[in-house]
């Protein structure tokens, strides 16, 4: 039966422990999608790092730090890719952004009050290593999965990393909300220690994919030698087949509206001077929707396709961004977060399925590397975007109109790409 889980399939048996050390990252660095870029990083920044009395201003600044990080791996991305699969170090590479991420991430907890550029920049870094490790996360699904069961382990992926990530951020609002029975001075110190919390859990989880996940080996060759006339050459071969063209451009669309709302959304909340405590909440509520809902739109890939899972959740956002527009109360902003933990985790997962059924052999981190890029490039716009738009009309409300255009592009374009191969 197509929609199996993966756990069932007794084809891959043999490769039960790769596919969960694979997925366990996702549980490792979902600590940091979730209790620092989407949790505390936006609440501590705007209340303890950005002091400025205009609300705008701390949008605008989160929304510039953001897109920094975007820009840096949208214009790295493809350069990385090429030079790992060159190199065929692509476990090599994910060390080095892991690294990098973890140091940077605990870093802030050192960031004094009223220190916004100190802790922009960390976390400018931090989201480098983030972004910049998925890129050869993402290709080693390849390694670990049959082609016939991309969606259900990709699905997997996702799952674990909402559940892990909704664990660990649990844990760190029990603390924040209750910080003498976790050993913390006040709040604004629990809050500020979930940083140094993250990087270690990102470290420790982060082992397994190391220790079993084999990658092919690959011809070493020299490490910059032609890499530009391959990356081009490659451009061109990606942007010549119709299906991949189609599908990136309506990737790049769909994703920013995405990434935006993920990165966007707890900002949004206090500018509408709703409580931390009531956001932090509907942020926890949303991780443990989203570990069900993930599978069940892995099941619905199997079932229907990964194009037609897709466009539901597409759909959902469009319903979910219009809804913002009225949002009064924390529990308007409670039902608004169910939604898109509904639909987050399997337009991610699909979306992922679906580029590596288009993606050649032996090309894997390379077009994924691309993939990244457009992915990571669509988030400049849409922080900057809401941000910009919030600051010149001083209103966050208008910011978010901007996003359903890009949902809807997205579909306009997905909606020509052939699934099969």
């Amino acid at each position: 039966m197509v929609g199996n889980p993966v756990w069932r399939r007794p084809i891959i048996k043999h490769r039960k422990r790769r596919v969960y050390a694979w997925a366990l990252y996702d549980w490792a660095n979902s600590a940091f999608a979730a209790a620092v870029m989407a949790g505390f990083f936006p609440v501590v920044f705007r209340q303890y790092w950005c002091l400025s009395k205009d609300a705008t201003v701390a949008t605008f600044r989160l929304g510039m730090a953001n897109s920094a990080a975007s820009a840096v791996i949208a214009l790295a991305a493809p350069l990385l890719g090429a030079l790992s699969d060159r190199a065929g170090k692509r476990k090599a590479f994910l060390f080095a952004f892991v690294f990098l991420g973890i140091v940077t991430t605990g870093g802030l907890m050192a960031v004094p009050q009223g220190g916004y550029l100190m802790a922009g920049a960390l976390y400018v870094l931090a989201t480098i290593g983030f972004l910049g490790g998925n890129i050869f996360y993402d290709s080693l699904l390849l390694e670990v999965a049959p082609s016939d069961q991309l969606n259900q382990v990709s699905a997997l992926g996702y799952a674990l990393g909402y559940m892990g990530g909704g664990l660990f951020f649990a844990f760190c609002v029990a603390a924040v909300m209750f910080p003498d029975a976790f050993g913390f001075a006040s709040k604004g110190v629990a809050a500020r220690s979930s940083f140094g919390l993250t990087a270690a859990w990102w470290g420790i989880f982060s082992i397994p994919l190391f220790l079993y996940v084999k990658e092919t080996p690959l011809p070493t060759q020299p490490f910059l030698e032609k890499w530009a006339r391959t990356l081009l050459k490659t451009l061109r071969q990606m942007m010549s087949d119709k299906r991949i063209a189609l599908f990136l451009i309506g990737y790049w669309l769909y994703i920013d509206g995405v990434g935006t709302i993920i990165r966007m959304a707890v900002d949004y909340g206090l500018s509408l001077g709703l409580r931390p405590k009531d956001l932090m909440m509907a942020l926890l509520m949303t991780q443990f929707i989203a570990f069900p809902a993930t599978l069940l739109f892995g099941k619905i890939g199997g079932r229907l396709g990964a194009k037609r899972g897709i466009l539901i959740g597409l759909a959902g956002y469009i319903i979910i961004t219009f809804g913002s527009l009225f949002m009064k109360s924390g529990r308007d902003f409670f039902f608004l977060a169910g939604g898109v933990g509904f639909f987050q985790g399997g337009v991610q997962s699909l979306s992922r399925a679906l580029f590596g059924r288009l993606v050649p052999e032996r090309k894997e981190a390379t077009y994924f590397g691309v993939y990244n890029m457009l992915g990571r490039f669509a988030a400049i716009l849409g922080p900057v975007l809401m941000g910009a738009t919030a600051f010149l009309t001083k209103s966050t409300r208008m910011g978010v109109l901007s996003v359903v255009t890009l949902f809807i592009g997205g579909i306009c374009f997905l909606a020509f790409v052939p699934e099969k191969r």
